[in-house]
C-alpha cells in the first residue's frame, strides 16, 4: 500500500554523522541510525543490504502514486483498512505480515535463528570468547531468576511478576552494550537489564512482595526504580538526559518501553522534547507483539521504529533475539548520544513468551502456532549453537552454568523465606507528605475491615 512504500522511501533520510565527530557509531546514511563499520569476522556471511525496498517501475511522482493508490480494490479510512464494500477488516494477527514483519530488509540481525554469524553493513560487534559466553551465562541465569519468580508468584510469595521469557537477548544485549555512568530507566520487566547492572536480583522479589519501598538505591547502579505507570519513564529519562546535557557529561541515558506504551501521549512528547533538545537519550522499545491482549497492528500502521523520522531523528529495528545484533546497535546508539549527535529509537523485535504478568492468560488471544513459531526463535538456544559450532564453549561449560543456575534457584527461593510478610495498612502510607483526612478514613475503614475477621475466628472457637 502506498503507506508502506512512502514510510520505505523515507527510511534513507535519517541525519547523518557529522564530520570530524568520529567514534565507532557513525551513521553512514541509510535510515538505520548509528553504525559500526562492518568487515570484521573474515567468513561471515553477508546478511540482506539494509536499503529500502525499491520502488515499481513507472511509478513516478508522489501524485502519480496517491492517483494509482486510489484505484487499488482497498481503500484506508483513519486506522481502519476497508475492502471494497467497505466492510471494516480485522487487524492481522502477530506473526502474519504486515507493516510490522520481522524478515522485511530492515531488521539488524548478525546471528541466525539457527545460530550463524552474519555481517551487516552498518553494525558489528568484536567480542572475545569469554565476552561471548557472558552473554550467554547472562541469559541463562537471568531466565532461571524469572522462572523461580514466576513460580513464587503462582505460590502466593509474590503478589504479581511481570515475565521477561522470550526477551532475555534484548536485555542482556542491550544492557551490556552501556558504560556504568550511563543511567537507565526502565520499565516493570527490566529484570535483564537489572542484572547487567548488578542489582541485586532479590531486591526485585521484596518490590513485588510489597516489602519494600522501591527495591534498591537508584544512585548505586544508575539504574532507575520500576515504573507502574506505561510510558512516564520515557518523559522522566528525556528530562535526565537534558540534564546531563546542560551537565556537559559524557554519559548517555537510555528508556526501555514498550509496544503498548508507545501509544502513550507521554511517548510522543518525550520525542518532541529529545529531539528539539537534542538529548543525549536512547529510546528502547522492545516490540514484544503484544500489548496485554492487543496485537501491534492495533498500535500503529507503519513499523514503531519509523515514527522516529516524524520527529526528526533516526530510527533503526533490530532483531530482538539477537544478543549480538542487540549489543551493537544499542552500543552505536549510545555513542552517538554521548557524542553529541542527539536521540535515537531502537525497536527491538521479539515476542513475549509467557503472559503479559500472572493475572493474565495469553491463551485467551494468541494461538499456540504463533508461539511454537518464535520458540524456534529462542534466544539462548540461538546464542548456544554459535557457541558450539565455532567451538567457543563445550558440555562441561554448559553444564557449569547449569548448576550455577541451579544455585541461583536455591538462592532465590531461600531469600524468600527470610522476608517478612506485606504490612496490610502501609498502602496508606506515603500517599500525602502531611497526611489528609480522608487517607485517615480510608485507613480507619480498612482497619476496621481486618479487625472482623480476628472478631470471627474468636466467635467461632
Amino acid at each position: 500500500m502506498t503507506v508502506e512504500s512512502t514510510a520505505a522511501r523515507s527510511a534513507s533520510t535519517a541525519p547523518t554523522r557529522r564530520s570530524g565527530t568520529g567514534g565507532k557509531g557513525a551513521t553512514k546514511g541509510t535510515g538505520q541510525g548509528a553504525a559500526k563499520g562492518a568487515g570484521k569476522g573474515a567468513g561471515k556471511k553477508a546478511a540482506p543490504a539494509e536499503a529500502a525496498p525499491a520502488e515499481p517501475a513507472g511509478t513516478g511522482s508522489p501524485a502519480t502514486t496517491s492517483r494509482k493508490a486510489a484505484k487499488s480494490s482497498t481503500r484506508t479510512t483513519g486506522t481502519t483498512t476497508r475492502g471494497a464494500r467497505g466492510q471494516a477488516r480485522k487487524p492481522r494477527r502477530s506473526g502474519q505480515g504486515g507493516p510490522d514483519a520481522a524478515d522485511g530488509p530492515q531488521l539488524v540481525q548478525l546471528l541466525t535463528p539457527e545460530g550463524e554469524r552474519v555481517q551487516h553493513p552498518d553494525y558489528d560487534v568484536d567480542l572475545t570468547p569469554e565476552q561471548l559466553r557472558g552473554l550467554y551465562r547472562d541469559m541463562v541465569l537471568t531466565r532461571r531468576f524469572d522462572a523461580e519468580a514466576t513460580a513464587l508468584q503462582r505460590q502466593g510469595e509474590l503478589g504479581l511478576w511481570a515475565s521477561l521469557l522470550g526477551q532475555e537477548a534484548a536485555q542482556i544485549g542491550s544492557g551490556r552494550a552501556l558504560r556504568p555512568d550511563d543511567y537507565v530507566f526502565p520499565t516493570y520487566r527490566e529484570h535483564g537489564v537489572a542484572w547487567t547492572r548488578d542489582v541485586d536480583p532479590t531486591l526485585l522479589l521484596g518490590m513485588f512482595r510489597g516489602v519494600n519501598n522501591g527495591g534498591w538505591d537508584p544512585n548505586s547502579n544508575n539504574f532507575h526504580l520500576y515504573t507502574i505507570v506505561i510510558g512516564s519513564q520515557v518523559l522522566h529519562a528525556t528530562g535526565y538526559a537534558m540534564g546531563v546535557q546542560k551537565d556537559g557529561a559524557d554519559s548517555a541515558v537510555i528508556a526501555y518501553f514498550g509496544d503498548g506504551a508507545s501509544s502513550q501521549g507521554d511517548v510522543a512528547e518525550a520525542f518532541t522534547f529529545a529531539a528539539v533538545y537534542n538529548a543525549p537519550v536512547v529510546f528502547f522499545c522492545q516490540n514484544n507483539q503484544w500489548a496485554i491482549s492487543e496485537p501491534t497492528e492495533r498500535q500503529s500502521r507503519v513499523p514503531i521504529y519509523q515514527r522516529a523520522q516524524g520527529f526528526g531523528f533516526p530510527g533503526v529495528r533490530v532483531d530482538g533475539n539477537d544478543v549480538l545484533a542487540c549489543l551493537a546497535v544499542t552500543r552505536a546508539a549510545a555513542e552517538r548520544a554521548r557524542s553529541g549527535e542527539g536521540p535515537m529509537l531502537i525497536e527491538a523485535f521479539t515476542y513475549r513468551m509467557g503472559a503479559h504478568t500472572t493475572s493474565d492468560d495469553p491463551t485467551r488471544y494468541r494461538s499456540d502456532e504463533e508461539r511454537a513459531e518464535w520458540e524456534a526463535k529462542d534466544p539462548i538456544k540461538r546464542l548456544r549453537s554459535y557457541l558450539e559450532r565455532e567451538k567457543l564453549a563445550d558440555a562441561d561449560y554448559f553444564a557449569a552454568i547449569e548448576g550455577e543456575s541451579d544455585e541461583m534457584g536455591v538462592r532465590v527461593r531461600e531469600a524468600i523465606r527470610t522476608m517478612p510478610d506485606p504490612d496490610s495498612m502501609a498502602i496508606f502510607e506515603n500517599v500525602y507528605a502531611d497526611g489528609h483526612a480522608l487517607v485517615d478514613e480510608e485507613r480507619a475503614q480498612y482497619a476496621g475491615y481486618l479487625a472482623s475477621f480476628a472478631d470471627s475466628s474468636e466467635e467461632g472457637r
